[in-house]
C-alpha cells in the first residue's frame, strides 16, 4: 500500500469503489423533519465543491490551518472532507491563528480575526445567511460554483488539531473495533462532533471501516425507535 496523502482519500477511495450509490450518510433533523441521503458519489462531489472553493476561492495551500465551528451535519461532513482533500488541517477551536474559517451564522464573531470566512447556512434547501457582513462568503452561494471534481496535491503534517492521517486514521479504527462497527454496519448516532475524538468516534470512525451513517439532530425518543427499523439500523451510538 503506498503512501497516504490525505485524509479523505483514505476514507472516501475505498467505499467509491466497493459502493458508490448506496446511502452513505443519511441526515435527520427531527426537530424540523428534515431528512437527506447522500452516497459515496454526492459526498464525494460534495467534498470537491468545498476542496475547489477552499484552494482556489481561499488560496489555501496544503499545509494550512482552517477552524470548523459547525455541528454535526451532513454538510459539516462535506466541508470536513472537503478541507481534508485540499491537504489543510481542520481544527475545532476558534483559532485566531487559522487561514480560514467554516462556521454558523452565530460564530462569525469567534473569528473576527481569520483572513477568510466562509458562513454556512445548514438549511436544508441551500438558502444563503442574510445580510452577511462585506468580505464574508456565503458557503452555499460560493460552493455551488465549483466543480465536483477535485485533485489533491499533498498534505501538510497535521489534519485534525495536530494529528496526522495515520494518527487519525488508527484512532477511528480503533473506536469501530470498540463499537463493534464493521463495513456491512448501518449506525445511527446521535453523537456530537464537537471535539477530535467526538468526531473520530461519530464519522471518521464510521467512514474508515466503509460502514454507513444515520445521523440524527435533535433526536426524538419515539422517532429513533421507529428510524431502527426503517434504517435497517445494526449498531447505535448514543440512543
Amino acid at each position: 500500500m503506498g503512501a497516504v496523502t490525505d485524509l479523505t482519500t483514505a476514507l472516501l477511495d475505498p467505499i467509491l469503489a466497493a459502493d458508490p450509490a448506496g446511502p452513505r450518510i443519511t441526515y435527520y433533523d427531527d426537530a424540523t423533519g428534515e431528512r437527506i441521503e447522500l452516497s459515496a458519489v454526492t459526498l464525494a462531489n460534495w467534498a470537491a465543491k468545498t476542496a475547489n472553493l477552499l484552494s482556489d476561492e481561499f488560496a489555501l495551500m496544503p499545509g494550512a490551518r482552517v477552524s470548523v465551528l459547525l455541528p454535526a451535519h451532513w454538510q459539516t461532513a462535506a466541508v470536513l472532507l472537503g478541507a481534508w482533500w485540499a491537504g489543510l488541517e481542520v481544527t475545532l477551536d476558534a483559532d485566531p491563528d487559522a487561514d480560514a474559517a467554516l462556521v454558523t451564522i452565530d460564530r462569525l464573531d469567534d473569528v473576527a480575526d481569520v483572513p477568510e470566512v466562509a458562513v454556512l447556512s445548514l438549511d436544508a434547501f441551500g438558502r444563503p445567511v442574510p445580510d452577511l457582513p462585506v468580505g464574508i462568503t456565503d458557503y452555499a452561494t460560493g460552493v455551488r460554483v465549483h466543480g465536483d471534481q477535485f485533485r489533491p496535491t499533498g498534505t501538510g503534517a497535521a489534519t485534525l488539531d495536530g494529528r496526522s492521517v495515520d494518527d487519525v486514521l488508527a484512532a477511528a479504527r480503533a473506536a469501530a473495533a470498540a463499537g463493534n462497527v464493521t463495513g456491512s454496519d448501518r449506525v445511527l448516532s446521535t453523537r456530537s462532533w464537537t471535539t477530535p475524538d467526538e468526531l473520530i468516534a461519530g464519522l471518521v470512525s464510521v467512514l474508515a471501516v466503509g460502514a454507513s451513517l444515520v445521523q440524527v439532530n435533535n433526536p426524538d425518543a419515539d422517532a429513533i425507535e421507529r428510524r431502527v427499523g426503517a434504517e435497517k439500523v445494526t449498531v447505535r451510538f448514543g440512543g
